[in-house]
């Protein structure tokens, strides 16, 4: 059974017939950006440069800066097309974007910058600004650019990688292109660089009164800019053209559903009657698109016909057994295939343009800001203050400054910065700082580590008791499992298919399976699931599913009946929906084996099963601690697959894997869509439109508001300026089994809106929801708002999330820049970008259970997870050598300055990760990452990473502390013993090549003492 095609891609096979013969036309109107992608491809096979406009779904007048992206991308194709000379060009425009004010061609310009030009380093910064560029502390998306000194980063919106050019003074000393992810530059260095506006190229008269209408827009746009709002601004001046000036274009496909929905303001946009008399394509031509899943039995079979292959390389041919002779071939990486009466077009590419993921950037919200809490592994929990410069008899350091209670205060060497970690406990929990010297956080810390070699034994227990237990071996049927894997209507990702895998290889060992399976809701662990149980019940054997709620219960039992209902597997429910007669016919089913599939509550726990082989557990963490006992005895002898939508931290990962088996699916399937993030003030124009577009295209809404007192108040608000509103009220006070029995109501459809507080942070799958509003979004932290979008977008449509705030001018510009961090990474999995720490605290608690919850409030949670470690490795005969420490006195001018490293948090940052190099050798790479990203080293700078490399050594030599008396150099070992030699001079540099010099000559401590 194949896989269906998409929709698009018979439309792509109608443009390509109607095109064939009319080759005249030179841009196509496509109902969306699956339809413009697949509409390519098609005029790639007829040889033509294609552009795609992006689908930019914003309504006139809307705030764009959530659409920066899709803007950036607007006019990377526009501004190519226009300077494209080949006289096949052709641009594919979706209905939404063409509609939009199209820039004129004058707006395309471009700069170019070479090796040994002088510049004007203000001048360059003000002509991005103007050109669309956001200024950042670091690059990481395209349209940003970031000016440190004597280092420029730009990303071009044209460009696959940023480019950093190099300064001495005002020359341009190299130029080369980074890589985001490490910020590190590449070796090759570049002649030149064409820098293209990231929106228009916009300068002088035309930028300063651009900047006057931008300045005196009406509109609610958060930050009012030339990213928010300049594209509404240009049809204004003059600046823009219809899109019959572009090209001739036709209609590829049935745009009117499309035009109803996005013909909003008839004023500012084009004529809709011009847009229908546009030349439409036949639905259906001479070509139809097939899939070529078997291109050489294709091309065998249809040996009558001419016969042309698209491929990227001529290795393709080898892979697949194709002979060059028997086809023409046709370079190209369209991933289209085609028949018509006379010629097989068998494309062996996939498709290029499904969406990229994005690598994770380093946002640097999970590093200190001020006022963060920290935990110190001896001093407890403390307030981080900041950096702090002291002059130590001459010399000059930098000290992270930790408030305590009582008014003290610690001072960190930067050098210890390993020793401190953010502070993380369960969201809404209010810690209390620890006094400094009191000794109160020594004994809270052995509490916990007491407590945590008791979770180590029994962890380290129950995977040695699985390791003798034999299990029943599943024979995976190949052609069952490949049916029903085509029966799913799309691909699977390769997270998905590797978990699979591994899930298989468990079955057929012979040992009981206990692997945990993690990803968010959406991102396809029940289908993982799934297989596993299609492989169980085709070896003849049970499979169970247990879930926590009656809600995901009814959820799970509709997926596997949809799904397994071709394979003529009948899936049963358990749980208190079902009535007595039933359940009673279900559970002498399960007992006499006559049923193989069920799905149900903890009503499950107690049926008697005949063959049972797999229990797959969703959200564990939320069962009670009698039935966690249950499930215990349940499984014992069976194969355990349990899945968990919260993530796994990767410390806890690590410290778990050599006995729990462990499967993360952290890529979002190809149709799913970004949720679409707006920062606004609080208006009741906002709400009622964000509500009322929800409701229209038949979907219901989230409205968080986080107090239960005021939350029948806000009810009544909603109701009169949306009288007709369906809104259903929950928070933590309205009983378990009314919540439970609501949602199945809302889920149904009964309700417009859920009027809640944050309880529906985790463990809520309702994909009909896709609009989701959060009341007072300043007042809550970055993980929560990350987390509570999370709630929306689940399903193939766009999700929308507002984040309204009270007063803009109140914000803090700490508040405005996480809120504006949020509204820009609102792309799918941007979640280990943003704050994972906090989101971390989820995964652990569940997977450590409640009752850990305590001891995790008290030290922290990363601070936690490294004594459980600590605990597993000690227990598993496995010695971790601790770090060692060299206490460094030295009294020099020693410090990452702030005229090199400007911003703050970049500074923290190096100095967290200097702390946690352990070899002379990543040190010194540290060293050359700064030169690379922020220009040559200044003297503080230079001998600070030095200093470190003096740390490094002296902590391998045995050394515990090296300080200095004028040039007079003393190395105290940790057996007490002292040395001490002369530098040249007392000179900041003479005292620390002596010192390394010294270090570096010596093999052992031993040696050093002689």
């Amino acid at each position: 059974m194949h896989k269906p095609l998409p929709r698009a891609a018979h439309t792509a096979a109608s443009l390509f017939s109607f095109l064939k013969t009319r080759p005249n036309f030179g841009g196509a109107i496509v109902n969306d950006d699956k339809s413009a992608y697949w509409c390519a491809d098609a005029l790639k096979l007829l040889g033509r440069e294609v552009f795609v406009l992006p689908d930019l779904r914003a309504n006139f007048g809307d705030d764009l800066r959530s659409y920066q992206g899709e803007l950036i991308a607007f006019s990377e194709a526009l501004g190519g097309f226009y300077a494209s000379k080949n006289n096949d060009k052709f641009l594919i425009a979706p209905i939404a974007a063409i509609v939009k004010p199209l820039p004129a061609p004058t707006l395309f310009g471009s700069a170019t910058l070479n090796f040994g030009d002088e510049i004007d380093i203000a001048k360059l910064r003000q002509k991005l600004i103007d050109w669309g560029y956001d200024i950042v502390d670091t690059v990481e998306q395209k349209g940003e650019a970031s000016f440190r000194g004597e280092a420029i980063d730009i990303f071009c919106a044209s460009y696959e990688n940023a480019i950093r050019i190099l300064l001495d003074r005002t020359q341009i000393e190299s130029i080369r292109r980074i890589d985001i992810v490490t910020q590190k530059s590449e070796k090759n260095e570049l002649e030149s660089v064409v820098i293209r506006p990231a929106l228009f190229a916009i300068e002088g008269d035309t930028s300063r009164k651009l900047n006057e209408l931008i300045k005196n827009d009406e509109s609610d746009a958060f930050i009012k800019d030339i990213i928010g709002v300049g594209l509404w601004k240009l049809p204004a001046l003059g600046l823009c053209v219809d899109f019959a000036e572009i090209a001739d274009f036709c209609v590829a496909e049935n745009i009117d559903d499309e035009l109803d929905e996005i013909y909003i303001n008839p004023d500012n946009l084009p004529p809709r009657e011009r847009i229908e008399k546009l030349k439409k394509a036949p639905e259906i031509g001479n070509y139809k698109a097939l899939r070529a899943d078997d291109p050489k039995t294709l091309i065998a079979f249809h040996k009558n016909k001419r016969s042309i292959v698209a491929l990227r390389y001529e290795t393709q041919l080898k892979a697949l057994g194709i002979d060059a002779k028997e086809a023409t071939l046709f370079f190209t990486d369209s991933a289209l295939s085609l028949i018509g009466a006379n010629e097989l077009i068998v494309s062996l590419n996939k498709p290029s343009w499904q969406k990229k993921r994005r690598k994770n950037p380093t946002l640097f919200l999970d590093s200190l800001s001020v006022g963060d809490l920290v935990v110190h592994e001896n001093y407890g929990v403390g307030r981080f203050l900041g950096l702090e410069q002291v002059n130590l008899l001459g010399g000059a350091r930098d000290f992270a400054a930790i408030a305590y209670a009582g008014d003290d205060k610690l001072l960190l060497p930067v050098e210890n910065l390993y020793l401190i970690d953010r502070f993380v406990a369960q969201s809404g929990a209010a810690p209390i700082l620890d006094r400094l010297g009191k000794g109160g956080f020594a004994r809270i810390k052995e509490g916990a580590r007491a407590k945590l070699y008791e979770i180590a034994n029994e962890i380290i227990r129950r995977a040695a008791t699985r390791e003798v237990i034999d299990a029943p071996i599943i024979e995976i049927d190949e052609g069952a499992i490949e049916r029903f894997q085509n029966d799913a209507g799309f691909d699977y990702t390769a997270d998905q298919a590797r978990s699979i895998e591994e899930i298989f290889s468990d079955l057929k060992s012979g040992r009981p399976m206990d692997r945990l399976l993690s990803g968010d809701v959406g991102f396809g662990k029940t289908e993982a699931a799934m297989n596993a149980i299609l492989a169980t019940y085709q070896a003849g054997f049970q499979a169970a599913m247990i879930v926590p709620t009656t809600l995901l219960s009814h959820q799970h039992h509709e997926s596997l009946k949809s799904r397994f209902a071709p394979q003529g597997i009948e899936v049963y429910r358990l749980d208190r929906f079902v009535d007595a007669k039933e359940k009673k016919e279900i559970l002498a089913g399960l007992k006499s084996g006559a049923i193989g599939v069920v799905v149900g509550t903890h009503a499950l726990l107690s049926a008697e099963f005949n063959r049972l082989a797999l229990m797959v557990i969703d959200e564990e963490h939320k069962f009670g601690v009698k039935q966690k006992e249950a499930l215990k005895d349940k499984s014992a002898h069976i194969h355990l697959l349990s899945m968990s939508a919260t993530p796994i931290p990767r410390s806890l990962n690590m410290a778990l894997s050599q006995i729990k088996q462990m499967s993360s699916i952290l890529t979002p399937p190809l149709d799913r869509e970004d949720v679409r993030t707006i920062v606004k003030n609080y208006d009741e124009k906002v709400v009622k439109e964000a509500i009322l577009r929800e409701i229209k295209r038949g979907g219901q809404v989230f409205y968080i508001f986080n107090r239960i007192a005021g939350i029948e108040g806000k009810k009544r608000a909603l109701l009169e300026i949306l009288p007709n509103l369906k809104i259903l009220v929950l928070h933590s006070k309205v009983a378990e089994e009314v919540t439970e029995n609501e949602l199945l109501r809302f889920e149904k459809g009964e309700y417009d809106a859920l009027l809640c507080t944050t309880i529906v942070e985790s463990g809520i799958h309702l994909p009909n929801a896709n609009t989701i509003i959060i009341d007072g979004a300043d007042r809550f932290g970055v993980a929560d708002l990350h987390q509570l979008r999370g709630r929306v977008g689940r399903s193939r449509r766009q999700g929308y999330c507002y984040f309204l705030i009270e007063d803009e001018e109140s914000l803090t510009s700490e508040a405005k820049k996480r809120l504006l961090a949020l509204e820009n990474a609102s792309y799918l999995g941007s979640g280990s970008a943003l704050a994972f720490h906090d989101l971390e605290i989820r995964g652990g608690g569940n997977i450590l259970g409640a009752d850990q919850s305590g001891h995790i409030k008290q030290i922290g949670y990363g601070l936690y997870l490294k004594m459980l470690e600590e605990a597993l490795s000690d227990l598993n005969g496995v010695k971790k050598e601790s770090k060692k420490n060299a206490e460094i006195r030295l009294t020099i001018k020693a410090y990452i300055s702030k005229e090199l490293v400007e911003q703050e948090r970049l500074r923290l940052d190096l100095y967290r990760r200097f702390a946690q190099a352990d070899t002379i050798e990543a040190v010194y790479e540290l060293g050359g990452e700064i030169a690379d990203r922020f220009g040559a080293a200044d003297a503080p700078t230079r001998r600070f990473i030095d200093l470190m490399a003096i740390k490094t050594l002296a902590a391998k030599r045995g050394v515990s502390v090296v300080q200095n008396y004028r040039h007079t150099i003393a190395f105290t070992f940790l057996d007490g013993a002292k040395q001490t030699f002369l530098a040249p001079s007392a000179d900041d540099d003479d005292i620390i090549a002596a010192a390394i010099n010294r270090l570096r000559s010596q093999t052992a401590s031993r040696d050093l003492c002689a």
